[in-house]
């Protein structure tokens, strides 16, 4: 029987191969959707939980947490650079490091931040963190050695962004990988960038909230910023590093905080969400954007099912148009004396394993496409996002099987109750 039925499907090899590579573009549509939400989830995820509290200027909570943790490109408004310095003397907070935006090197974010920061994010795989206002530690992803000198550029350079000539960064240090967006960054002292923007210690910082502040705005064409210019100042940049901050330190649009216990982070989430500020947990925010990728996920794998359906129903009708095709065939087989649960076992074996390998090209495209995805995302993101299976996904694959020998059965059905002479008559 076995010889049989692959003797028939080499066959009718043409149209097998179009049965399974319908099922399996179907099924992978489904697959690829599942892996790709669950990787950006817990990617995302991971890349929060090495946050614990975030303190901004009021407004938009999910733009405060892309801004500061994922280091996307957009305009944040200011706090007051007396939050800083508050924030440091405060005795429930192991550290807290300033975000200062603005810069970018061919393709890498520039950001302005502190050795509390480059310290405690991630250990340092080779060199040392920067002690110098011209220094710089870069990510793991960054492709740059060290010793390596990394002139800034207003915004993105190709956007037109202009070239900061004031000063060039040496790196000194390379980060070990996190898995986040902090792979992909140049971390930079910020008294410098406050100092390569015209924003001194003293500086007003309404003035200058396009420089500091507003992240990225000089991205955007034709963009001005408000001290008109760049307000370019010089760097010595062998300065020492001074980061005992003050309440005349020029305003920032984030700084990351590490609370000694959870007790403490809550206190502190409570006392800064007002009078200017806005505390927030990442993980809080990222549970809101969970929400939407679960709206948006619902969407997607109604489509996908929706695609499943009818790639089932053309399976079904093209199956038992086959049937009626083949009704002097099964007519001979019966005449030679096959019995019906032979003719019923043949017919259902054929049309399952055709779906069968579409399912299993299915899961296997699917995933690929996954594993691409997330691929180019890291990319661009710097996040990693985690392309597997989990167990609950052998429930599925259960379900789909048994689907698919139900659907296999019904012209399998048909088949078993043509009459043999009948069907050699036709």
């Amino acid at each position: 029987m076995t010889r049989f039925i692959f003797a028939d499907l080499r066959r009718l090899w043409a149209g097998s191969l179009v049965v399974v590579l319908l099922i399996a573009f179907a099924t992978a549509l489904g697959v690829a959707v599942t892996l790709q939400e669950r990787a950006l989830r817990l990617g995302s995820a991971r890349a929060a939980d090495r946050f614990d509290l975030v303190v901004g200027a009021p407004g938009s909570e999910t733009q405060l947490l892309l801004s500061s943790v994922f280091l996307q490109p957009s305009p944040l408004p200011l706090m007051p650079g007396n939050v800083l310095g508050k924030l440091a003397a405060d005795p429930r907070v192991a550290w807290a490091a300033p975000v200062g935006f603005g810069d970018s090197f061919s393709g890498y974010p520039i950001v302005g931040t502190s050795t509390a920061l480059t310290t405690n994010l991630s250990a340092l795989k080779e060199g040392r963190v920067f002690s110098k206002a011209g220094e710089a530690v870069i990510g793991a992803a960054v492709t740059l050695p060290l010793g390596y000198e990394v002139k800034p550029t207003h915004g993105l350079a190709a956007l037109g962004g202009e070239t900061h000539t004031e000063l060039a960064y040496r790196i000194t240090g390379r980060m070990a990988a996190t898995g986040t967006s902090w792979d992909r960054a140049i971390l930079v002292p910020i008294q410098s960038v406050w100092s390569l923007h015209g924003m001194g210690g003293h500086a007003d910082e309404h003035d200058h909230a396009a420089e500091a502040g507003e992240a990225h705005n000089a991205e955007e064409p034709g963009h001005e910023d408000h001290a008109g210019g760049h307000g370019h100042g010089h760097v010595d940049p062998d300065a020492p590093l001074d980061e005992n901050w003050t309440a005349e330190a020029p305003g920032l649009p984030a700084i990351l905080v590490k609370p000694k216990t959870i007790a403490d982070a809550y206190k502190l989430r409570q006392d800064y969400r007002g009078n200017g500020t806005l505390a927030v947990f990442p993980g809080e925010v990222l549970t809101n954007l969970y929400a939407t990728l679960g709206d948006a996920k619902r969407v997607l794998s109604a489509v996908a099912v929706g695609a499943q359906i009818l790639v089932a129903a053309a399976v079904l009708m093209v199956t038992v148009m086959h049937i009626g095709q083949r009704r002097r065939q099964i007519g001979a087989l019966r005449a030679f004396g096959a019995p019906q649960s032979a003719v019923l076992a043949i017919v259902w074996l054929e049309l399952f394993i055709l779906i069968a390998l579409g399912i299993l090209f299915g899961f296997a495209i699917g995933y690929g496409a996954a594993i691409l995805l997330s691929a180019m995302f890291s990319g661009e993101s710097g996040i990693v996002l985690p392309v597997g299976f989990i167990r609950d996904d052998l429930k599925s694959v259960a379900a789909i099987v048994l689907f698919s020998a139900m659907l296999a059965l019904a012209p399998a059905l048909l088949a078993y109750r043509q009459s043999p002479a009948a069907a050699l008559r036709a």
